[in-house]
């Protein structure tokens, strides 16, 4: 009987200890389930044969931005990694009336739950520069973070609705997993050591999502055929969206259209706007970000 009594308390006090020790800190962790949501049906496998696709192009107007040159000198391992020429920042990309870097996903239209992704997406962190600098990911997918400088950094995540999290990585090769649990767009990311770092992950519990490559292009599929709501959403230009419906197999054609006028009246995810000042060149600079506008004021 004493045996029993004392197996049945170790037991509670193992319990106990594993519930104490689910903190944030440093470590790996992932972020447990919000209670109290309903749960919705599962989303239906979409039959390839009415597969559809909703794809086109980010257009830009007016004047493109200038990348301008990073100092890394207190950083050669990262600079040395730049033999085409000193490191320059690239976060916002408009060419050829073309627009990158724009998270373009399903924003209304979809219905029931989508299964979780296993592999992970990589936030990589090489040549002192978050790498992709825009990315998606579904809720409760597993978000791998990599060292790939023999440099400090860290990561420094700053959500509205989920978790943050501020992780160090002192050593290259270190990785370091996080999820979320809510859908958020967007969620910033900085690197306290390297001020010009930066990164946005959008957050959705749906994998329709996809991001404008250098050409402006982007896809989403293959989607059940209906009616949707699509947005697209810039660091600096703000967002645009636009109603489409798609039928069985059929592939819908759009285009965003985004313009320099835009940035006045853009507000970045960490809720200030982006303003506009001249410096002593009589450039235009994108407070906070280190971006450059030429000719604007």
């Amino acid at each position: 009987m004493e045996a029993k009594h004392l197996e049945r308390g170790l037991a509670a006090v193992a319990a106990v200890a594993l519930f104490a020790c689910g903190g944030d800190g440093d470590g790996d962790r992932t972020e447990s389930r919000p209670g109290g949501e309903a749960e919705l049906a599962p989303a239906p496998v979409v039959d390839p044969a009415v597969a559809a696709t909703i794809r086109g192009v980010v257009a830009f107007e007016g004047e493109a931005l200038v990348a301008v040159e990073i100092d890394m000198s207190e950083e050669p391992a990262c600079a040395e990694k730049y033999t085409a020429g000193p490191p320059m920042t690239h976060d916002v990309v408009a060419e050829n009336g073309r627009l990158a870097n724009v998270f373009v996903y399903v924003k209304e239209g979809l219905e029931g739950t989508f299964p979780v992704p296993a592999d992970p997406v990589v936030l990589d962190q090489d040549g002192c520069r978050y790498h992709p600098h825009v990315l998606g990911i579904q809720v409760g997918q597993t978000l791998l973070v990599r060292n790939s400088d023999p440099t400090l950094h860290n990561i420094n995540a700053q959500p509205s609705v989920n978790r943050g999290f501020n992780i160090s990585q002192p050593q290259a090769g270190m990785e370091s997993r996080r999820d979320f649990r809510r859908p958020e767009v967007m969620i910033p990311v900085k690197c306290d050591v390297h001020g010009w770092m930066g990164s946005y992950i959008g957050v959705l519990d749906h994998p329709y999502h996809s991001v404008s490559a250098a050409d402006g292009s982007f896809s989403l599929s293959p989607l059940p055929p209906g009616t949707y709501v699509i947005e697209g959403w810039h660091e600096v230009y703000g967002t645009a969206k636009q109603e489409v419906t798609v039928g069985d197999g059929e592939t819908a054609e759009i285009s965003f259209t985004f313009s320099a006028d835009m940035a006045a009246d853009a507000i970045v995810p960490l809720g200030e706007p982006v303003e506009l000042h001249a410096d002593h060149q009589g450039t235009a600079v994108y407070a906070g970000n280190g971006i450059r506008a030429a000719g604007r004021e």
